[in-house]
C-alpha cells in the first residue's frame, strides 16, 4: 500500500501544478484579449496542459480511491477531504469551461477575476493537507 500511496500523493502534486498553472495562463489570457499572435500562443499552452493535467487528476483520484478501499473510509476527516476533493474535480471541469470560452471567444471575466479563481486550489489544497496530516476529526 505505499506503492498506491507513494503514486497517489505524485498524481496529486501534478495535478496541483496544473490546477495552480492553467489559472495563471487565464490571467494572461484575459490581460492580451487585443493581441491575437500572443493569445493564440497562450490559448496552444492552455489546451496542451488542460489534456495533460486531466488524466493526473483521475490517476490521482483511482489511486486515492485505491487506498479508501485498502485502509477503509471512516473518520469525519475523510468525509470532508472527500468533499474537497469532489469540489475540485468540479474546479477542474470549470477549467475546462473557460479554455473552450476563451477558445471560441466568449471569456466574461476580467484579468483580476482570474486572479481570485487562481487562489482557490491553494486554499483547498491548504484544507486537504491539514486534514490529511492532522486527522481532526
Amino acid at each position: 500500500m505505499l506503492v498506491v500511496k507513494s503514486l497517489h500523493i505524485v498524481f496529486v502534486v501534478s495535478w496541483f501544478a496544473g490546477l495552480f498553472y492553467l489559472p495563471r495562463i487565464f490571467v494572461n489570457l484575459a490581460m492580451v484579449e487585443n493581441e491575437p499572435a500572443v493569445r493564440a500562443h497562450l490559448l496552444v499552452m492552455a489546451r496542451k496542459l488542460y489534456r495533460f493535467m486531466t488524466p493526473l487528476g483521475v490517476l490521482a483520484i483511482v489511486f486515492g480511491l485505491w487506498l479508501w478501499f485498502g485502509f477503509g473510509f471512516s473518520g469525519g476527516w475523510l468525509h470532508a477531504k472527500t468533499l474537497l476533493v469532489a469540489f475540485l474535480v468540479v474546479y477542474h471541469l470549470a477549467c475546462g469551461r473557460l479554455l473552450r470560452a476563451f477558445t471560441e471567444g466568449r471569456n466574461r471575466h476580467s484579468h483580476r477575476w482570474y486572479r481570485v479563481f487562481n487562489e482557490i486550489p491553494v486554499l483547498v489544497l491548504t484544507a486537504v493537507v491539514f486534514l490529511a496530516v492532522l486527522k481532526p476529526f
